[in-house]
């Protein structure tokens, strides 16, 4: 069975996980189109109690998945073997690496990483105490752009990936979210399992429509720095379309095709494009401060990992690194079926190398380049503040372009990058997506059928343009809070589960003889 037309007829609808989602989101399209304003008035009040009242565990949440990965990969567990020792790998570990950073990786960090800096360097936290504008504050914004993109994101998509792997293959459970639940709670979770599916499908499409909201503004941007057309509604919804007509068309190929054949383009123009900025970028700078305001960051790394800003009555710790922890935890769980399904024939120790160590090196590198570069611009009298306040966020990538040579073949370049880096992500989430909407086994490697990834890109690509029309960055927040906040509890009870099957692995894992040879 090597086609996906083939596979297609292994796997049948789960008509319950499929349409309740589905309706809900649906139904949203609607009450926003007749009444906008009500729509998103509402969904900010919810997310405003979200925030106000769970902030804190937001924070626990996050740093409770970095100690737990830490603990597994130093447990027995680590030695693990996804699916027993005679499991064969479905993809190379180069590939597999490739495929995880940019799944993860998404079009987050090319819009955020040039534009961020410059709001954290003119409204930083009241904690801090430093003046808008100062060399305090320009440290602040590099060590807040390490805590968001770095080691504590990662953390949380490897508590949900390893655990997924694990269950679906060394457990043999289904490849339902639910099934996560049953080292915690036994198997009479299963019962449960579909309403854990509709509440993560949910979540994540809010996630997803988040994230290609980012992704749509940037590629506006540099078509409008590019061609003059404004980066606006109309030239979103062409741009939306044509995102979601590729990663349909790829997701229909399979994973071993056309996720595998993009994130290996994707990550090699991802690296020429870090060379290229350390080379002509103001480097002897950008290495300075990325090791200064680094060490700052390990520094304050807990002060600032729990930080939420009630006693300053600051709202910027709400806005900024737990508006980040909500954005992770609504594609995470959706995530982690696609990423653990990919782990097979791989130890949990080098499935954590894979999915928390390397990206977060990336992301490190990918951060100290082009925020430091951003920051080292604006400081300099290039005017970037001003860019941002009369052409948005998504400007500013390209203005540090146009500070580099090349910027005539650089900036289309770019496009490409973040062009591929969205499909890729939503390639391998869409495909998640539709399979959790079917049953099947995991072991099968049973492709959903097509018209789930159409209904699901459609879908996905109509709330984004809503998001991005009506509400712009404030939307893109809402939702990112609103997926997050059921995903959290789900990835606490992961992250306890995980940790209970580290106590004793043998017995959870159905492969017992690799015990055995292992004495």
């Amino acid at each position: 069975m090597s086609s996906a037309s083939v596979k297609e007829s292994d796997v049948s609808l789960n008509k319950l996980v499929f349409f309740v989602p589905w309706t809900l989101l649906v139904l949203m399209l609607v009450v926003s189109f007749i009444n906008a304003e009500k729509f998103l008035g509402g969904l900010n009040a919810v997310t405003g109690w979200i925030l106000g009242n769970f902030a804190w565990l937001f924070n626990l949440t996050t740093l409770f998945c970095m100690v737990t990965i830490l603990i597994v990969y130093f447990s027995p567990l680590g030695k693990v073997t996804i699916g027993g020792k005679k499991a064969v790998p479905i993809l190379s570990y180069g590939n597999l690496v490739w495929v995880t950073l940019c799944t993860t990786i998404a079009a987050g960090i090319l819009f955020w990483a040039a534009a961020e800096p410059i709001y954290h360097l003119y409204g930083p936290a009241a904690m801090e105490g430093v003046e808008p504008g100062s060399p305090g504050a320009a440290i602040f914004a590099m060590k807040t752009m390490f805590l968001e993109w770095t080691f504590s994101p990662y953390s949380i998509y490897t508590v949900a990936t390893i655990l997924f792997a694990f269950v679906s293959y060394n457990m043999r459970m289904p490849p339902s979210l639910g099934s996560g639940l049953v080292p915690l709670f036994g198997e009479r979770i299963n019962k449960y399992r579909s309403i854990v599916d509709i509440i993560c499908l949910f979540a994540v499409s809010a996630g997803m429509a988040a994230s290609l909201g980012t992704g749509t503004m940037t590629i506006g941007g540099g078509v409008e720095n590019i061609t003059g057309i404004r980066s606006g509604p109309v030239l979103w919804a062409i741009i939306i379309a044509i995102i979601t007509t590729t990663f349909v068309i790829s997701s229909v190929s399979g994973i071993t095709k056309g996720i595998r054949i993009l994130s290996s383009i994707n990550s090699r123009t991802y690296f020429v494009l870090l060379v290229f900025v350390f080379i002509f970028g103001p480097t002897a700078f950008m290495l300075n401060f990325t090791f200064e305001s680094w060490g700052a960051y390990v520094t304050d790394f807990f002060r600032m990992s729990l930080a939420t800003g009630d006693i300053f009555k600051d709202g910027w710790a709400k806005g900024w690194p737990i508006f980040y922890w909500c954005n992770w935890l609504a594609w995470t769980p959706v995530t982690a079926v696609f990423l653990g399904k990919i782990l097979r024939g791989y130890t949990v120790r080098k499935s954590i190398q894979c999915n928390f160590i390397i990206p977060s090196i990336f992301s490190t590198v990918w951060m100290g380049l082009f925020s430091t570069a951003s920051i080292y611009y604006e400081t300099t009298g290039k005017g970037f503040q001003e860019l941002l306040a009369t052409k948005g966020p998504e400007s500013l990538v390209y203005a540090i372009f146009q500070q580099l040579p090349l910027s005539i073949i650089i900036i289309p370049f770019y496009l490409f990058i973040v062009f591929i880096s969205f499909v890729t992500a939503a390639d391998s989430n869409t495909t998640a997506i539709a399979g959790l909407c079917t049953t099947g086994d995991v072991q099968s490697e049973a492709e959903p059928p097509m018209y789930l990834k159409i209904i699901w890109g459609i879908t996905i690509g109509g709330i984004t343009w809503v998001l991005i029309t009506l509400a712009d960055i404030g939307g893109i927040k809402a939702a990112s809070n609103l997926g997050g906040f059921p995903n959290m509890f789900l990835i606490i009870l992961y992250g306890v589960g995980l940790l209970k099957i580290c106590r004793n692995p043998k017995q959870y894992d159905t492969f017992k003889e690799d015990y055995t040879e292992n004495g």
